[in-house]
């Protein structure tokens, strides 16, 4: 038993206004004044159609400060509350523990927090772990009949025994010397995510080191890849290749691995066509084309894939119907791969599902067999973190992606919370992790406001 937490174009009002950076405090604009104001979020893909409202971010007393100086509202379902549950400093990836206590990972302060509920509606926390380094994913699981808990630092794979009081014993390191700060690049992503299969396997992601550099590829130890090892640290060895920066990594209801990426950024004009003022386009940076491309990635994890990057890249203008976020075909870069000379990206299979252009996609969580209620438990929810150099900015949000449980298959999102953005493309806050917990709510993390939100449903 393992456990983290106990095609076609959309009509997405409040995500149209999402890499990964921890940077960006409050935003200093006006705020929107708490109402009835209402917004529809639909899929076309699954005729699901949902209600937003926006409503006032309650924080009580002791909670407040900082981003949360200033009055501020969120947009999410129709007859929901959001709340400030605790404050993290800096709070990333998080996980129930088997006792029904919420770790939260604190990567920038080296730390794991442990927030346990109390009777007025937040949570007090504890340092349950400290002196890490960059620590992000956390998964509980069973070896041998005993919960562990799995913790993905920066450069290796640890994992703690747990009993009824927490942490029982010493660290075991399962995998040492991961990819970390060097070999440095444009954009070395640092921070690992990690989740357990039904087998008992433990999957984890190393991101690249650069924006769209070939040099990753023949890297030792390999980066922008997914890996995994078993409970016992044998066998670690590389599943899937050309993965930028999956930092979601989730459990789906078929026991497949999925993984939200972080796909490249200033991508270059593909095509000898006319574009944006220019006779022919190719190879030019043009912040109209950069602003919708590349889609990023939400994917499962198949064993010997490659995903392309960084010689290919998903492209929905040149999907059935154009536009179309499901089932995407790559085309080749304009800058690493001309002509498809490294990778012939017509051969690659079709990415599953697409999320908007620098969206940057983070915590992941599949929310079947979970107290959330319909439709929600039929889908994912996967937290956005918001661009950081679209212009105008995506929006940070949490989105929803439906299950079809035919097809095995995600489809593409629609928004459902979304209010961290303010009309001047400032944010106070940034999404980072969304778990189902205790009554049907979610448990959103922030490391911008440094905070955890229960968004919960009625009654």
């Amino acid at each position: 038993m393992a456990v983290r937490v106990a095609t076609s174009v959309l009509a997405v009002a409040a995500l149209a206004a999402a890499c990964s950076s921890r940077a960006a405090g409050p935003g200093a604009g006006k705020t929107a004044a708490p109402g009835h104001a209402t917004a529809s979020v639909t899929s076309a893909a699954t005729g699901t159609s949902v209600r937003l409202r926006r409503v006032r971010l309650v924080v009580p007393a002791g909670e407040g400060g900082g981003a949360f100086a200033t009055p501020r509202t969120l947009q999410i379902p129709a007859g929901w509350t959001a709340r400030v549950w605790a404050r993290v400093p800096g709070a990333r990836m998080e996980a129930w523990t088997p006792a029904g206590d919420l770790l939260v990972s604190e990567p920038d302060n080296g730390i794991v927090t442990e927030l346990v509920p109390d009777a007025q509606g937040t949570a007090k926390p504890r340092t349950l772990l400290r002196g890490l380094t960059e620590p992000q994913g956390l998964a509980f699981a069973r070896v041998s009949g005993h919960w562990v808990l799995y913790v993905a630092e920066s450069d290796q794979i640890d994992r703690y025994p747990w009993g009824a009081a927490g942490i029982t014993g010493a660290r075991k390191v399962l995998v040492r010397g991961l990819p970390d700060t060097d070999p440095s690049g444009d954009d070395v992503h640092r921070t690992k995510d990690v989740v357990v299969s039904r087998n008992g396997t433990i999957y984890f992601e190393i991101g690249s080191s650069s924006n769209a550099s070939p040099d990753d590829l023949t890297m030792s130890p390999p980066r922008a890849v997914i890996m995994s090892v078993r409970p016992d640290g044998r066998d670690a060895h590389v599943v899937e290749r050309g993965v930028r920066n999956g930092e979601g990594l989730a459990l789906a209801p078929d026991g497949v691995v999925w993984t939200a990426i972080n796909n490249r950024d200033n991508i270059p004009y593909p095509f000898h066509k006319k574009y944006g003022g220019h006779a022919d386009a190719f190879g030019l940076v043009i912040q109209s084309y950069v602003n919708n491309h590349p889609p990023d990635e939400v994917v499962p994890v198949v064993a010997g894939r490659n995903l392309g990057w960084p010689y290919c890249n998903p492209d929905q203008d040149e999907n059935h119907p154009a536009g179309s976020l499901a089932r995407i075909p790559f085309v080749a870069d304009a800058l690493t791969n001309p002509g498809d000379g490294h990778l012939n990206c017509a051969k690659l299979v079709p990415l599953a599902v697409g999320l908007p252009a620098h969206s940057a996609p983070l915590g992941m969580s599949f929310l079947e067999g979970t107290k959330i209620g319909a439709p929600w438990s039929g889908g994912a929810v996967i937290a956005a973190h918001g661009s950081w150099n679209r212009e105008p900015p995506r929006p940070p949000a949490v989105l929803w992606l439906a299950w079809n449980r035919a097809r095995r298959t995600l489809a593409p999102a629609i928004t459902m919370v979304t209010g961290f953005q303010l009309a001047d493309g400032s944010r106070w806050g940034r999404p980072v992790d969304a778990v189902p917990g205790p009554g049907g709510a979610l448990y959103v993390s922030d490391d911008t406001a440094g905070a955890i939100y229960r968004i919960a449903p009625p009654g």
